[in-house]
């Protein structure tokens, strides 16, 4: 065979240099891809409503808990908006990283005012929630959408220590709980929430909310269209107005407990978002 010429043998060289070259740069790339890591999981915080606590919470905490994350869910005073949201603020100020901040019923109204201004907090997930605006209040947004729920006609009052004078704690009228608050449960489960319901101060229904946190981050939110307790169509109407990711099951007002899988899906959906 004959050898090959001085500028054959230039372009061989020079080919096989740009295969080894390339082959460099793609061990590179692959090596660095590999030990780039991962952005944190944000920690999910779960915040309860009014007549529940944060057991309420169990089955979704233990389905997010499976899937690597960091799960909290304080207790709420349930005293009013702003001394709730007060006193969420400063359990948030002891998370690190990022947060993704859950709230249930009344538990929206007291996230939507205690995340605001928290550059940690990545998504705000509303479950059958008050995600009230600026100056509303909760008993101004049940009226949103013309619908009606069954909750206010069932609520007993009883005295309570420390309250401004004529304030008293709300409760829901145990013989009717089910049917207000959980119809989808078995009703052996929902007598046990009814007897261990915590009370609402009263005087909460009515006070009006601060600048809502949905106004600069994302968030989600799930109805429940078979809801005795908030109407559905006001629920519709805060997700609209908030610009939610919005999801509907048709559950109760407990879509945590009847759905969990479901609403646990929500969560992940706005911790990966």
């Amino acid at each position: 065979m004959p050898a090959p010429t001085t500028r054959g043998a230039r372009v061989v060289v020079r080919t096989l240099a740009t295969a080894v070259l390339l082959c460099l740069a793609a061990l590179s790339m692959g090596s660095a891809s590999a030990h780039r890591p991962e952005a944190p999981k944000p920690t999910v915080v779960l915040v309860h409503g009014a007549f529940a606590d944060a057991s309420s919470w169990s089955d979704v905490s233990q389905r997010l808990q499976r899937k690597g994350y960091t799960v909290y869910a304080p207790a709420n005073p349930l005293r009013g908006i702003a001394p709730d949201a007060d006193y969420l603020r400063s359990f948030l100020a002891t998370v690190p990283g990022p947060i993704v901040l859950v709230g249930h019923s009344y538990g929206g109204a007291v996230i939507t005012n205690a995340a605001t201004g928290n550059a940690n907090v990545q998504a705000l997930v509303y479950v059958a929630a008050y995600a009230l605006d600026e100056g509303e209040s909760i008993g101004a947004a049940n009226a949103l959408g013309g619908g009606t729920a069954l909750l206010g006609q069932h609520i007993v009052v009883r005295p309570t220590a420390g309250a401004a004078p004529g304030d008293v704690d709300a409760y829901v009228d145990p013989a009717y709980f089910r049917d207000v608050f959980a119809a989808d449960l078995p009703a052996s489960q929902a007598s046990v929430m009814a007897a261990g319901q915590r009370p609402l101060l009263a005087s909460a229904l009515g006070t009006p909310s601060g600048v809502p946190a949905w106004r600069t981050i994302p968030s989600w939110y799930v109805v429940a269209t078979r809801d005795h307790a908030i109407p559905p169509e006001a629920e519709r109407s805060m997700a609209a107005r908030a610009g939610s990711h919005t999801v509907e099951l048709n559950t109760s007002h407990v879509p945590m407990l009847s759905r969990p899988d479901a609403v646990a899906q929500v969560i992940l959906d706005a911790a990966g978002r």
